[in-house]
């Protein structure tokens, strides 16, 4: 496995496709090894005689041992298909990458998550609903996948940060040229506070090519792809095509009918392709069950004797049981034994006094 790790490695130094990489390991069956690829003649179809000769040239494990080191010196980590820590969702596609490239937390691959992109160029209404979605879903404890780009993925990306969740950046080239270069800081926060990931080698530039290779690294690492604004033109309907094809939930938010930017959205709503969300908790219902929510720590202390001067007993008991945790309102209900219209003018005296607070998904907690 150590070898065939190395050899993907070595492979991706050269630009080669992850499929074209894969063929040729396969071709290798039982041996794949650099040593073994240095001897062998392929087929023109999986390598061609004149580019094998190449790379060949450079076949050193050596030189791959060299190459691994220089980039953890840099914070940059690699993983592959040959590799138990390789994100289990995008094992599952036919295109798989074979290498990935990463710096930051590799286990939110593995959790609950969204892609959310959209416009480069976004209205001020595409701005507002792209922040509300994500920072509630974000709240709700959903990791938010998007590309770094200007515009939707941008500002998905922040709002996400500012609402304490975790984010990831797939990008459209190598860490060496992380793109748009406006966006250096932000990709360094994701990297200390996310994780930011790429199929290409550091030296790699972003190109017209690269990107929606990208964009079917979003909608495979998420469980659900959210456009908040977009038109027909917009690479966003690469991300969209390869959600379908992937079999992930679609969701789009409806816009302006006379708006560009909103072709995109308003045709997934009227074709079916999509459901039509109006409010994060559309989406969010879809996850529960899948997700734990955050929430302050004060959530799981005791608070103090002074909050409780001037309460109900119906209001005292309501606070009581959410000591114990964060409940949903059905929950809550089942365990006060208090009407519905008792309780909702019970957690609405709370909630104006700041004893508790309402979360996604009809979630309820202590503030």
């Amino acid at each position: 496995m150590y070898e065939k790790r190395n050899l993907i490695i070595f492979l991706s130094q050269f630009d080669l496709t992850s499929v074209r990489i894969q063929k040729v390991v396969e071709f290798l069956q039982e041996n794949p090894t650099i040593k073994e690829f240095k001897k062998t003649k392929f087929p023109k179809d999986i390598l061609p005689e004149e580019q094998a000769t190449e790379i060949k040239s450079h076949a050193d494990e050596l030189a791959v041992e060299n190459y691994v080191k220089s980039l953890l010196d840099r914070g940059i980590k690699i993983t592959t298909i040959a590799d138990q820590d390789f994100p289990s969702k995008l094992k599952m596609l036919d295109d798989c990458p074979a290498i990935l490239y990463y710096m930051g937390d590799l286990s939110l691959t593995e959790e609950s998550s969204i892609a959310i992109v959209g416009t480069r160029k976004p209205t001020s209404y595409g701005r507002m609903t792209t922040e509300k979605f994500a920072r509630s879903l974000a709240q709700a404890g959903i990791v938010i996948v998007s590309g770094l780009a200007y515009g939707v993925d941008s500002i998905a990306h922040r709002a996400c940060l500012e609402a304490g969740g975790k984010t990831i950046a797939v990008l459209g080239g190598g860490f060496d040229y992380i793109y748009p270069a406006q966006h250096l800081s932000l990709a360094k926060e994701i990297a200390q506070k996310g994780l930011l990931i790429s199929e290409f080698r550091p030296k790699r530039q972003a190109t017209t090519y690269t990107f929606p290779l990208r964009n079917r690294i979003i909608a495979g690492l998420s469980d659900g792809v959210l456009i908040s604004e977009a038109g027909f033109k917009s690479g966003t309907i690469h991300t969209k095509e390869y959600a379908l094809e992937y079999g992930k939930n679609l969701y789009a938010i409806p816009g302006n009918i006379d708006s560009e930017n909103s072709q995109l959205t308003n045709d997934i709503i009227k074709s079916g392709q999509g459901q039509c969300v109006i409010t994060p908790d559309d989406i969010i219902c879809d996850y529960k069950g899948q997700i734990s929510f955050n929430f302050d720590e004060k959530s799981e202390k005791n608070i103090s004797k002074s909050a409780f001067e001037g309460l109900s007993n119906d209001e005292k008991t309501i606070v009581e049981v959410l000591q114990n945790g964060m409940t949903s309102l059905d929950e809550l209900s089942q365990k006060v034994k208090i009407s519905a219209k008792n309780i909702n003018t019970c957690l609405t005296t709370l909630e104006i006094r700041g004893i508790i607070k309402r979360l996604p998904a009809g979630m309820i907690c202590l503030a």
